[in-house]
């Protein structure tokens, strides 16, 4: 288990990114080649991740370099997940090839005593060889990461608008209270469920505050930086599962092209996702029953409008970037 502790100030500067960290969806994507866990809930990647990577010629980078380096164990090296990567993948490519040589023996040190490291991983302390891993890191996210971006980018913004009912309802300690099965806040502590390590360790944050990062390809248990002076992120994984928290929205708000395309009802509902809204948010703002409001969120989430999150009890539907467009495109304003 790793144990975070929070002081005031910590609570203070904690915050949940606004977008997917590249360089960490690369890592966990990678764990997913390794693992049968929750292959449900990536039944489509899967499908087109080996014939993408067959097609651009990836298969022997992902079998002798990428996979050794990214083992799903207990550890793997954390410069090969900057802390300024989040939401920007070049800003990681370039922290990765300007990483000092010194701390890359280190961590393939503790690599090596973890799982074995690759015979030919001190070549990385050269520059031109870490230019050249860079590369290979790229092809391989446009072939298996960047077609999922979209994806990524709605499920986090359907997470953050949970995460926002959280703030507002109970404060910092109410949005670190719903993290999921994984995270357990026992305040001042955030408990961290951490199956793959041997032994409990404590992360004191000491005023530096916490991003928490929602990974799209990170199944189960959540994964922080190993080394404790490096930025304090935790990055955990989505629910892929429905549910969770919103805000309602009146029923004459529909628009006539909307009302038109989709119906009144499912039209209102549509709206109401644009700032967040549970299933029973959506019957009151359409004036319809619970049951009803279901079908119809069931069908905007079947056609790619709307995604949906499990937060305890409840369920939050929010709008993927398709749905947004189509609100858009039929009010003549944001959605």
């Amino acid at each position: 288990m790793l144990r975070i502790h929070f002081s005031d100030g910590d609570l203070a500067r904690t915050r949940v990114a606004a977008a997917p960290d590249p360089v960490w969806e690369i890592a966990a994507s990678l764990h997913r080649l390794q693992s049968r866990k929750g292959r449900w809930a990536y039944a489509e990647w899967y499908r087109t991740a080996r014939q993408q990577l067959r097609e651009k010629g990836l298969e022997q980078v992902l079998r002798n370099v990428l996979l050794p380096l990214y083992p799903r164990a207990a550890y793997f090296p954390d410069f090969l997940t900057p802390a300024d990567a989040v939401g920007d993948l070049d800003a990681g490519m370039d922290s990765i090839v300007a990483t000092p040589p010194r701390r890359i023996l280190v961590e393939m040190a503790v690599l090596d005593r973890t799982v074995g490291a690759p015979a030919w991983a001190g070549q990385l302390t050269g520059l031109e060889a870490r230019k050249e891993f860079v590369r290979m890191l790229r092809a391989y996210h446009d072939a298996v990461v960047a077609p999922y971006e979209e994806q990524a980018q709605a499920r986090i913004e359907a997470e953050r608008a949970a995460r926002c009912r959280g703030l507002l309802d109970g404060g910092v300690e109410g949005m670190l209270s719903g993290l999921g099965p994984m995270l357990r806040w026992r305040p001042p502590v955030l408990e961290v469920s951490y199956p793959r390590q041997t032994a409990d360790r404590d992360l004191y944050l000491r005023g530096r505050g916490l991003t928490l990062v929602p990974s799209y390809f990170n199944w189960g248990e959540p994964v922080a930086f190993a080394d404790p002076q490096l930025p304090p992120v935790l990055w955990y994984s989505l629910l892929h599962e429905p549910g969770s928290p919103g805000t309602p929205c009146r029923a004459d708000s529909a628009d006539g092209p909307l009302t038109t395309l989709l119906g009144r009802a499912r039209a209102v509902a549509l709206r109401a996702a644009a700032t967040g809204a549970t299933t029973a948010e959506m019957a009151r703002a359409a004036g319809v029953s619970a049951p009803s409001a279901s079908r119809h969120a069931t069908a905007l989430r079947d056609a790619g409008l709307i995604t949906t999150v499990r937060h305890g009890p409840a369920v939050l539907h929010t709008l993927t970037p398709a749905g947004a467009s189509l609100l858009r495109a039929g009010t003549g304003r944001p959605g």
